[in-house]
């Protein structure tokens, strides 16, 4: 089978399994419409039993007159389309007199703030719900994974249909479209990655809590690995420039660099190792997410909801706030300027906001301000969640537009001091606001929006609508098939190692290496010749010293030999000269005279 046709088998597989998904999402619906139906009967025969009112008027008992009642009706009925917040609450629920939020004005950013338990994740639930069936892609950090559960039908009960139906929400359950994501695959979702250099030094500066002299040198160590041609795309590239410019063969590269010094970068290695430790490392790297993917709409037109995973944020919580920094920076780079337009391109939901802003230096905090004041423009709204509005610095708080403000606390001078902080923020109003936010009840707000006009509008006492999917998590087969399902899995799911920094020093630490083993071997070869030689020449100068002995001795047996031989010469000489003197004695010739006559008888005979 050809590649191509892989492919076409792959693709249709997948078709296939998402619409057996979407007809179980709607008999699933079917079934829980029915089960709502049977429950809102028996709520409004509930309601119908109880005694009215003394006055008929739900208003009578609360604290905004009827003339402060209608300025609120008036002051949310937009014209354009808009996303139901909830109903005002006048000491009870006045379902003709709707809290809204104009769909076009959600790119000028707001702020859900509340103490734990107070409803912030379920509002947050609601308007995710609201803008997907809009059309709008939201994007939402699943700090505990209740969200998970948007991609599975609520389930209907009383309670929830007597709420419902007293603030004129007409509920039915739904399920949306949802997209699992995890930091680097540490999680079910599909993997986000991002490359170190793409993450640039501010971010990771301000994620290894480095200080601004740090920060600063921690830029020119990026700008050196750009002039040097060494991406740099996970940790371990980075820890490689760094120990290169931190060992003894990186004096002259510091030199080079201008104001770094071996300790800052001593210091910064140091803090890279121990965020690589913690477990940072697996969200560097290839393939680096396209933030275009969190833009995408379903086939059915409803704005694909795309859910982070952060099962553990308690350990990296700088990472977390940093990386949605990241995601918000790489989107105000890459989107157009749309300008004002009927709808938001994303919106962005920012829980835990705090934790972009503990222990941030000025130039994050700078940089901060600057994409939010600047991103509306390109069609991107950011709603930032977090316990009290004191959380959020005020020249960001200056630039959100909308305002759910749930419960707060008021148990310690800290709190007082910043409930006060809080109600001094808002529009003139009928309400003793210091009282009404120490007294909201669950799924209750003090809300006040950007109307169509860009002025706020009134402030409104508000229960706020329901989910209409489940409030808590989805099983985990359900991310499980959501996850595995999805087409991006196939392009995110394996991470890629190509050549970087890493590699790049290695080989050449490598070649280095082998060039200083040769020239290492050269050099004891070189030694070990000229050892030899010289033991050669001395072995040469012994036999020279042997031969030329041998020769004085040869020389000296000679001269022996020759003195022996004329001493013997001279002895035999001087016998000669003996024996001539004897026998040419006359003596010695008559004897031998005798002799020669006795012998041969020639001697005479008397």
């Amino acid at each position: 089978m050809t590649d191509g046709a892989v492919e076409q088998a792959k693709q249709a597989a997948l078709a296939a399994a998402a619409e057996a998904a979407r007809l179980q999402a709607e008999a699933e619906a079917a079934v829980s419409r029915a089960q709502a139906a049977a429950a809102a009967a028996a709520a409004a025969a509930s309601a119908a039993a109880e005694p009215p009112s003394p006055a008929g008027n739900p208003r009578a008992a609360g604290p905004l007159d009827d003339a402060e009642v209608a300025a609120i009706r008036s002051g949310y009925a937009f014209q354009a389309t808009a996303l139901e917040l909830g109903a005002l609450l006048n000491g009870g629920p006045v379902p003709d007199a709707p809290v809204r939020v104009p769909l076009g004005m959600l790119n000028r950013h707001g702020l859900v703030a509340g103490a734990t338990g107070t409803g912030k994740t379920r509002t947050l639930q609601a308007l995710a719900e609201q803008l997907s069936a809009n059309g709008v892609p939201v994007f939402a950090a699943d700090m505990k994974g209740d969200l998970s559960g948007l991609a599975t039908a609520g389930t209907p009960n009383a309670k929830l249909l007597a709420r419902t139906t007293a603030i004129g929400q007409d509920w039915a359950p739904a399920s949306f479209p949802v997209e699992f994501f995890s930091l680097g695959g540490a999680g079910h979702g599909v993997p986000i990655r991002a490359t170190v250099h793409g993450f640039g030094p501010l971010l990771l500066a301000r994620a290894l809590g480095l200080n601004e002299t740090q920060a600063s040198s921690l830029a020119l160590v990026f700008h050196y690995a750009e002039d040097n041609g060494l991406a740099l795309l996970d940790l371990a590239d980075l820890r490689a420039v760094l120990q290169l410019l931190a060992g003894p063969d990186g004096k002259d590269e510091l030199t080079a660099l201008g104001a770094v010094s071996g300790a800052t970068i001593g210091v910064i290695l140091r803090e890279l190792v121990t965020f690589a430790d913690g477990g940072a490392d697996v969200f560097f790297g290839e393939p680096e997410i396209d933030t275009g993917e969190f833009l995408r709409t379903a086939p059915d037109g409803r704005g694909i909801i795309s859910l982070l995973e952060l099962p553990t944020i308690a350990d990296r919580p700088e990472l977390y706030s940093t990386f949605l920094m990241w995601l918000l920076a790489d989107l105000y780079n890459d989107l157009p300027e749309v300008g004002d337009a009927d709808k938001p391109k994303l919106v962005f939901f920012f829980d835990e906001a705090h934790l972009l802003f503990t222990d941030a230096s000025k130039e994050f905090l700078a940089q901060v301000v600057r994409t939010v004041r600047l991103i509306r423009s390109k069609g991107v709204g950011i709603f930032f969640i977090t316990q009290t509005p004191k959380d959020v610095p005020a020249e960001v708080l200056g630039q959100l537009g909308s305002r759910v403000q749930h419960a707060l606390r008021a148990f310690t001078p800290d709190d007082a001091k910043a409930l006060r902080a809080t109600v001094s923020t808002y529009p003139k109003s009928g309400y003793d606001l210091e009282e009404v936010l120490t007294s909201l009840g669950i799924g209750e707000a003090v809300v006040t929006v950007m109307s169509e006009t860009g002025a706020p509008t009134p402030v409104a006492w508000t229960r706020l609508r329901a989910p209409q999917a489940a409030m808590g998590p989805s099983s985990d087969d359900t991310i499980q098939s959501t996850v595995t399902g999805s087409p991006l899995w196939a392009k995110y799911g394996t991470p890629l190692d190509r050549e970087s920094a890493a590699e790049i020093l290695t080989a050449k630490m490598n070649a280095a290496k082998q060039a200083a083993d040769a020239a290492a071997e050269a050099a004891a070869q070189a030694k070990a010749a000229k050892e030899q030689a010289k033991e050669q020449a001395a072995a040469d100068a012994a036999e020279r010293k042997r031969r030329a002995e041998l020769d004085r001795q040869a020389a000296q047996e000679a001269r022996d030999h020759e003195r022996a031989a004329a001493a013997q010469r001279r002895q035999l000489q001087q016998g000669a000269q003996v024996i001539g003197k004897v026998l040419g004695s006359r003596a010695t010739r008559q004897v031998l005279s005798g002799v020669l006559e006795g012998i041969f008888g020639t001697r005479r005979r008397r």
